[in-house]
């Protein structure tokens, strides 16, 4: 098929994966790695400058969200429904739990990277939570 007219992109790899650039946005996927399984969970992240959207596509996931103040909040886990579209908002601060064989799609903005998101460490007590939500999800 002619580029021009139409892309097709795959990924199965492992990690985050940017697959389609157009304007200010991208289309990236997420697949399991290390750090999206609860016990190599090591931090939440928020974007300052983009909400960002997740829609699972295999597998299982729960979104971890913990508010918008300056300082991560209780965590609260959103098992995730396969088709269903979750936009985390603006600011938000959030991480993914995923089962070995999940792949989220993820669009947001083109531009999203270290320099305009932040990164807040995880306590010995929310890693327990986080190993306690994997557990209870069956991920």
């Amino acid at each position: 098929m002619d580029e021009r007219l139409l892309q097709i992109r795959d990924y199965q790899g492992e990690g985050f994966q940017p697959l389609v650039h157009f304007g200010a946005w991208r289309v990236a996927i997420l697949r399991s790695r290390e750090d999206t399984r609860a016990a190599g969970a090591t931090k939440l992240e928020r974007h300052m400058q983009t909400d960002e959207v997740f829609v699972l596509i295999a597998g299982q996931a729960v979104l971890l969200i913990a508010g918008d103040g300056q300082q991560v909040e209780a965590i609260r886990p959103e098992p995730m429904e396969p088709g269903k579209l979750y936009n985390v908002r603006q600011a938000v601060w959030h991480g993914v739990l995923l089962s070995r064989d999940a792949s989220i799609l993820i669009v947001e903005n083109r531009d999203t990277a270290v320099e305009n998101s932040q990164y807040s460490p995880l306590t010995a007590a929310q890693r327990g939570l986080i190993l306690d939500i994997e557990k209870r999800s069956a991920i």
